[in-house]
């Protein structure tokens, strides 16, 4: 994919918007809809001061994706490397940042491995997701570590209070893929439910090409069973107590030979992620609520090779949460918090250190006045093993006219090295300190008759940067967790969505420098200067969607540039462009038949090296949802 071609392509979605509206379907967007992630208090679009993208239960059926990944890779600013396919191992960069500095929360929960510090995204069921929020941009002044790139949260269903509501749905697709979810959600108008499973499994692809180290002729396949349980009531004296369990377990295939083929066969993993919480809210005085929060998250995988045994890992993260918001007057918030963490490690594999206590502290104030919104929110975190650390972000929003919206956020970061790059062996580095990072960024934005658009600039200093560095020792190729001292990263996000002659339409392109700024070299190789791995330069998303009666048709358009897999910039991956098309058929208001043509090119590409990405497939889905 050549940079002109994206470039190109940026440019007319920037020249589009000024011909739209004399085409376009007269509709004004919603914005009633209440967002919580990027102030951990519920706000309205119009209100929020951060880059935000919601995908909702509607859209999530609509695009048919079997992944959360699969949704996510279509967010502003988000690029992926997957290992193989289906149920891989998939990074996630959010604004350039590292994989493991975006927080994912489940349910309001932290989630993810204490270990390798990132979250198993690709394991998540989306037929048990309600709708998923991003945040881009620096959150540690209210979640503390990891949040250097932005925030997803993920909400599971839930109960409308309206009556019972059975839903279900049944697929199959090529590589012998099953796909299959049931449940039902209600509640009284008090109370609220919802139950669900999900289950998953293909015989999936190969995922290393032949001649590449590790290889084994086979398919790699993946499997995927899970469940959720979320529920809830709220009292007459206002007391609203509610709960939730998700948990999703898989069996994942995949190819591990070492080099001198006498071991690695046959190479799988079964691993469990689990997320556990409980909430109690309630109202001591009229402007003054109270939050508590507690939960669990669990990360586990157990490894088997040549038929026996290889490894294990358990990670496992408490949380507790006190919050106090405080409404002082008409649009003005003060939030005042606390939370405990506890991380904890148990492993096959032996660490120096396997359990941290992390206490924070943080206010947080919210003010509207007139056509201005303010957020300026501090947190200090006190980390049993690397001591104190303060954070701060300052948000300003000026409705320039009733349609137009100006925006400048100023935020710092910090995240605490993962326990695998501390003290994994031969690997780890117990000598290295938290990555901090700066980040400004301003924003206009439009919401018209004939649809929206918002362009955002950023620029994110980071120091301490943790990165792994291959090199070689004594003939052997060694790879460790290195600080690479400073990085900076410049970006552009352009978003554009309207209706047009009946299509309705949303693109985005992100122009992304992320450039290692340090002055060590290693090898002979001076790493200033040089781009930071796996971060495309370019990328753009389109996605259009018609209905005609009972008939609906869509497509998504996906390109990325060209980027370096590893740091040292000696190994480029192409850059590519997939399509996928969809359709469906409403047979009522409840049943629908779906079917979805994905990469209809049979694009080759690769988003890691080495490991092979699916080709042209097809799938078939029939889905029921009572009204």
């Amino acid at each position: 994919m050549s940079k002109t071609l994206l470039t190109a392509t940026a440019a007319l979605l920037c020249g589009l918007s000024a011909s739209l509206s004399s085409h376009a379907a007269e509709r004004v967007f919603a914005l009633d809809e209440q967002v919580v992630t990027a102030a951990r208090v519920e706000q309205t679009p119009q209100h929020n001061l951060a880059a935000t993208t919601v995908i909702d239960r509607a859209q999530i059926e609509r695009s048919q994706a079997q992944s959360v990944p699969e949704l996510l890779r279509r967010v502003p600013g988000i690029s992926l490397a997957n290992n193989g396919g289906p149920g891989k191992s998939t990074s996630l960069f959010m604004r350039g940042t590292n994989s493991n500095h975006v927080l994912v929360l489940i349910d309001g929960i932290k989630a993810g491995s204490v270990t390798s510090g990132g979250s198993a995204l690709q394991d998540l069921p989306v037929e048990l997701i309600e709708r998923i929020e991003v945040v881009r941009g620096p959150r540690s002044s209210l979640y503390g570590s990891e949040a250097i790139g932005g925030v997803i949260q993920i909400f599971t269903r839930k109960g409308d209070g309206q009556g019972a509501k059975p839903f279900a749905s049944a697929g199959y697709g090529t590589h012998d893929s099953y796909e299959g979810s049931a449940g039902v959600s209600g509640g009284d108008g008090q109370g609220h439910y919802s139950l669900g499973v999900s289950g998953q499994d293909t015989d999936g692809i190969n995922v290393k090409p032949r001649g590449v180290s590790g290889y084994e002729d086979d398919s790699d396949g993946y499997r995927n069973l899970s469940g959720s349980l979320n529920g809830g009531y709220r009292f007459a004296n206002g007391l609203e107590l509610d709960g939730h369990v998700l948990q999703a377990k898989a069996h994942n295939d995949y190819d591990s030979v070492n080099s001198k083929r006498t071991a690695g066969f046959g190479a799988n993993a079964d691993g469990v992620t689990k997320v556990i919480g409980s909430r109690a809210r309630f109202a001591p005085l009229e402007p003054w609520q109270v939050t508590l929060q507690a939960g669990r998250s669990e990360d586990k995988s157990d490894a088997y090779q040549d038929g026996a045994f290889y490894s294990r890992f358990d990670s496992r993260r408490d949380v507790l949460s006190w919050q106090n918001d405080l409404s002082l007057a008409e649009g003005q918030l003060l939030t005042l918090g606390a939370d405990f963490q506890r991380d904890e490690v148990n492993s096959s594999t032996r660490y120096a250190e396997d359990s941290r206590d992390n206490h924070g502290a943080f206010v947080q104030y919210l003010g509207q006045f007139g056509r201005q919104d303010w957020q300026l929110s501090l947190r200090h975190d006190d980390d049993e093993q690397f001591g104190n650390h303060d954070t701060g972000n300052l948000g300003w929003g000026y409705l320039l006219t009733d349609e137009l919206r100006f925006t400048a956020n100023y935020g710092t970061a910090y995240k605490a090295p993962s326990f695998n790059q501390l003290y994994y062996p031969d690997f780890g580095n117990p000598d290295l300190q938290p990555e901090k990072s700066k980040s400004l960024e301003v924003g206009l934005s439009g919401e018209h008759r004939w649809g929206h658009w918002a362009a955002n600039a950023y620029r994110t200093e980071i120091d301490n940067l943790i990165a792994t560095v291959t090199s070689k020792v004594n003939g052997k190729t060694v790879s460790m967790a290195e600080g690479v001292d400073e990085a900076r990263i410049r970006g552009v996000e352009l978003v554009l969505g309207s209706e047009l002659f009946g299509w309705a339409w949303n693109a985005s392109y992100s122009l992304i420098d992320a450039e290692n700024r340090s002055q060590r070299s290693k090898n002979g190789i001076a790493y200033y200067g040089k781009d930071l791995n796996r971060r495309p330069d370019q990328t753009f998303n389109l996605d259009l969607d018609r209905a005609f009666g009972d008939f609906s048709v869509g497509g998504s358009l996906s390109a990325q540039d060209a980027s370096y897999d590893d740091l040292e910039n000696q190994s480029e991956l192409a850059g590519f462009a997939t399509l996928d098309l969809r359709g469906e058929y409403r047979l009522n208001p409840e049943w629908r038949l779906q079917t979805r043509v994905a990469n209809l090119f049979d694009a080759d590409y690769q988003t890691a090296a080495g490991y092979n990405q699916p080709g042209q497939a097809v799938y078939f889905t029939v889905r029921y949802q009572a009204l």
